[in-house]
């Protein structure tokens, strides 16, 4: 998890937010879930580490249900979305690309 040298040995209350969530992936994969639930998971994370935990998602056998405001991420992790609307849910087993292809393609329709 990108840890080195002295850093394996910090106390956790001087780890920085990034260090932290680290942390916390870490703890989650020797856990052996077989799902995992990620609240905007590359929040607080540098590049590095954001590329190793998506190779990690990607990787992982079991479920993952997540939030996130990043866009690569999504599109490279995603094979399901689940968008949760006043009007009701969508759901569409696609890419995150594919989703967005078709929200467009919806709202070029004209309105009879």
């Amino acid at each position: 998890m990108l840890f080195s040298g002295d850093d394996v040995f910090k106390k956790a209350s001087v780890l920085s937010g990034g260090e932290k969530v680290r942390c916390m992936l870490s703890r989650m994969m020797l856990s052996n879930a077989n799902v995992l639930i990620l609240d905007d998971p590359t929040n607080h994370l540098d590049l590095e580490s954001i590329q190793s935990l998506n190779n990690g998602l990607i990787k992982f056998k079991g479920s993952v249900i997540f939030s996130s405001h990043d866009h690569q991420f999504i599109q490279t992790i995603a094979n399901r979305i689940i968008e949760i609307k006043d009007e009701g849910i969508i759901d569409k087993s696609m890419t995150y690309e594919e989703y967005l292809d078709d929200v467009k393609k919806i709202n070029k329709q004209p309105t009879v």
